[in-house]
């Protein structure tokens, strides 16, 4: 239960972080997000679970998240019960198998211009492309969000809605804006780890009705 209560936080919240800060960089992203928000859900209430299915732009965006800033630069350490050959490459049994998540999510021999942070590159037509929908899993490994398999993280389906729901509510509760004495958001990736070198500060407006946010503090209140 403590490892999966650390997980629902480390990585949804490093992974709305840089939506947020890739997307403040970038008004037109966070335009398209906002708008289907108020689409879907509206400014009378806030986004609700039942949402989710129809946020697909929100989810797109943290796929993007999850594919070019990953929590951590290797997936768990894994070993190779019986010899096995993928792409030409010989694995003998017993061995320590790293999988690379920078490696995947920035290859570009799958992802055109990876460096660039693009959501629309999950979608086709305004739909999510995947058949799980509500999840931020990778059914192809061409990133890594949650791992696969059976040592696939058992929070999935938690960690997704926890990170939806997170950016859905920031973004439908706040316009955000570069902070007046800067040009941009710095994108710098620490020296020691994929989080942002510095804490992402924004300039951040309501744009709900007043009572909804007195509803919010009630409700973290307790």
């Amino acid at each position: 239960m403590q490892e999966l209560m650390l997980a629902t936080v480390d990585n949804p919240s490093n992974a709305v972080e840089w939506a947020i800060a890739e997307t403040i960089n970038r008004p037109v992203l966070l335009k398209k997000a906002t708008e289907e928000i108020d689409r879907v859900v509206g400014k009378e209430r806030l986004v609700q679970e039942s949402d989710i299915p129809r946020l697909n732009f929100v989810k797109a965006c943290l796929r993007e998240a999850f594919r070019l800033h990953p929590v951590a630069p290797f997936n768990m350490r894994h070993v190779s019960t019986q010899e096995a050959t993928i792409a030409g490459y010989f694995i003998p049994k017993g061995s320590h198998v790293l999988i690379s998540r920078l490696g995947l999510g920035r290859n570009p021999e799958v992802w055109e211009n990876p460096l660039k942070f693009k959501p629309e590159r999950h979608m086709k037509n305004n739909i999510n492309v995947y058949h799980q929908v509500d999840q931020l899993t990778e059914p192809e490994l061409r990133f890594i969000s949650f791992s696969r398999g059976r040592r696939g993280c058992i929070g999935v389906a938690l960690g997704s809605e926890m990170s939806i729901m997170l950016l859905a509510r920031l973004v439908q509760g706040f316009s955000c804006n570069v902070p007046p004495n800067k040009q941009k958001i710095d994108l710098t990736e620490s020296k020691y780890h994929l989080f942002l070198a510095e804490p992402l500060h924004a300039q951040a407006k309501p744009r709900l009705p007043a009572d909804i946010y007195i509803y919010i503090y009630i409700y973290i209140s307790g």
